[in-house]
């Protein structure tokens, strides 16, 4: 949404909505707060990366990244996710190597395949938790998004905010992009800024991309063989972002077509834009083209490189509360 990021008179008609959505939004946590309703801590360390501003911020790279950290420490993690996007024969629904994007949504299946941790879908997320612990022996949880779902207690929150975004026009939905007002950012853990300096006490993250691989069989891409000239889509938050990624690494985009967030590619869509030069795509997309006929199609891995501090506080945090959280 364009008028997300200024001031007009579509902004000015919705103010009153925003309020009202921020009303509900304030009156809700704070019943959670208070008890009023129900919330449960499924007794391992749990950890919801998440934001307050809705679209992508980056949150896909945070998870895989704090995964492979966990398991490089000995830890035994599991995600948990909404899978938006998918539509499961049933939950909570265990992500394998037959799981389709069409079923448990993109961001999920990418996780599963790039840290091959258990993940676990379901439009509840403890029910998701529980069937984590007790069916795929892990001992801490990471949640992709969920900053809002109270019922699930957490022990750690980390939001990614848009370095180059940010909060857009500073309003809630619908005049603006925000979930939450900027205030819950003082309640939250840890503050990750992708893509810009960090401000105040946030810490710095950039994606690092490698070398770009085939939808349909993982041969690695060769620019030497193939050249430069290439073109690209991407069904993500901010398309934006990858098309500017590939100009950065030197690829002259010929084409660039911006999808919605987790747009379902048909296969003509994606033959059609590679028929003249290669189609590079992001790995989230790329999920669900794996099995379209395809010739030329590319993806490009990205992972998130986090200043070395905030590694160190998180492992820290994380310490702390396996000496307090239940077993």
């Amino acid at each position: 949404m364009k008028f997300w990021y200024r001031i007009d008179g579509i902004t000015c008609l919705l103010w009153p909505l925003s309020w009202l959505f921020g009303l509900i939004a304030a009156t809700r946590r704070f019943a959670f707060r208070q008890g009023w309703l129900k919330s449960v801590h499924v007794g391992v360390p749990t950890i919801v990366v998440g934001n307050i501003s809705v679209g992508g911020n980056g949150k896909t790279p945070v998870v895989i990244g704090l995964c492979e950290w966990l398991t490089q420490l000995g830890y035994r993690p599991g995600v948990i996710s909404r899978g938006y996007g998918g539509n499961a024969p049933h939950y909570p629904l265990l992500v394998d190597t037959h799981t389709t994007g069409a079923q448990a949504g993109d961001e999920p299946v990418l996780i599963y395949h790039r840290t091959g941790c258990p993940v676990v879908v379901s439009p509840k997320r403890i029910e998701a938790a529980q069937y984590l612990i007790e069916h795929c022996d892990v001992n801490v949880i990471i949640s992709d998004d969920g900053l809002q779902h109270y019922a699930l207690q957490r022990d750690i929150e980390i939001v990614v905010v848009d370095g180059e975004r940010r909060f857009g026009n500073g309003l809630l939905l619908p005049a603006g992009p925000l979930r939450e007002s900027k205030k819950r950012l003082n309640s939250v853990d840890f503050v990750i800024n992708n893509g810009a300096d960090p401000q105040g006490n946030e810490f710095a993250m950039s994606l690092k991309p490698s070398t770009p691989k085939s939808v349909v069989g993982q041969i690695e891409f060769d620019a030497d063989e193939v050249g430069k000239k290439v073109n690209a889509c991407a069904g993500i938050g901010h398309p934006p972002r990858f098309f500017n990624t590939l100009k950065g690494l030197g690829f002259e985009l010929v084409q660039q077509r911006a999808f919605a967030d987790h747009h379902a590619f048909k296969q003509e869509e994606i033959q059609a834009l590679e028929q003249q030069y290669p189609l590079f795509m992001t790995e989230k997309d790329a999920v669900k083209c794996r099995d379209f006929e395809l010739k030329q199609a590319w993806y490009l891995p990205v992972s998130a490189l986090i200043a070395a501090p905030f590694k160190e506080h998180f492992i820290m945090k994380l310490k702390e509360i396996n000496q307090n959280v239940r077993p």
